[in-house]
């Protein structure tokens, strides 16, 4: 296979990527890495200073994109977020569902208020995400690419963030149902599964001690950098590159998961 071939195949060239939570760190690093691939990417969260700091990154290095505001947990939002879409670059061909929230509260102690919040974020904003944008794929019949982000936790449970791990759980499990569903519609449904990334949503859980036990868990003995998920990432979005993969979980964890003690 030549090398122009091998760049083809991992081209977004002429496609569109919606990111939620694209204003983050890990998800904003995966549209960065879209862009280079060609994609023109819509970075969709609530912070408008994060999206232009990460525009400024994407634009400098020649690539496309813009930022739209709306709220995951909510399916009107998430509907004009996709009309918008369609009237600005002309349709949809990749969603990326990885706005997410953590919190360390042991579980005697959690709220109502904090166990709805979580799974609000985590858990319906990628359910009505999928619905929303499932169903214009389908009703158009456009071979797409969803990237839904899950966890360690959701494969491994994980002490001290019960609400968390239950949340990407039922991501994981919902990913697969998609699959299975979509696949005769050239819809592929992935699992991105990052191990352990010292990303904002994770502040109050890394403390020292949390850091040294998941260190002595992690063969590679560090945590990873957003930059390493960007493949991982491209690999699942790619129609050309990933055509026959759909229903998978893609670990990208340093060894995590492959150790015991």
């Amino acid at each position: 296979m030549s090398t122009s071939s091998i760049f083809e195949l991992f081209s977004l060239q002429g496609q569109t990527a919606v990111v939620i939570g694209g204003t983050g760190e890990l998800c904003g690093a995966i549209a960065e890495g879209f862009a280079s691939a060609g994609a023109e990417v819509v970075l969709v969260g609530r912070d408008p200073a994060k999206a232009e700091k990460r525009l400024e990154a994407i634009h400098a290095a020649g690539g496309e994109g813009y930022f739209v505001s709306a709220d995951a947990g909510r399916k009107a939002d998430l509907q004009l977020l996709l009309d918008q879409v369609q009237e600005r670059s002309g349709g949809c061909h990749i969603l990326v569902n990885g706005a997410g929230v953590n919190s360390p509260t042991p579980f005697l102690d959690i709220p109502e208020e904090e166990f709805d919040r979580i799974m609000n974020i985590n858990t319906k904003g990628v359910f009505l995400a999928c619905q929303v944008f499932g169903k214009y794929f389908v009703e158009n019949k456009i071979p797409a690419s969803i990237i839904n982000l899950g966890s360690m936790s959701g494969l491994i449970p994980l002490s001290r963030v019960f609400t968390y791990s239950m949340s990407k759980g039922a991501v994981h499990n919902l990913s697969k149902n998609l699959a299975r569903e979509w696949a005769p519609n050239n819809i592929r449904v992935n699992t991105l599964v990052p191990g352990f990334f010292p990303a904002e949503q994770n502040k109050k859980v890394l403390v020292p001690e949390r850091v040294a036990k998941i260190m002595g868990h992690t063969p590679m003995g560090r945590f990873g950098e957003s930059r390493e998920l960007v493949g991982a990432a491209l690999l699942l979005a790619s129609n050309a590159a990933s055509s026959f993969i759909t229903g998978h979980e893609m670990v990208v964890d340093g060894g995590y998961a492959s150790m015991t003690i």
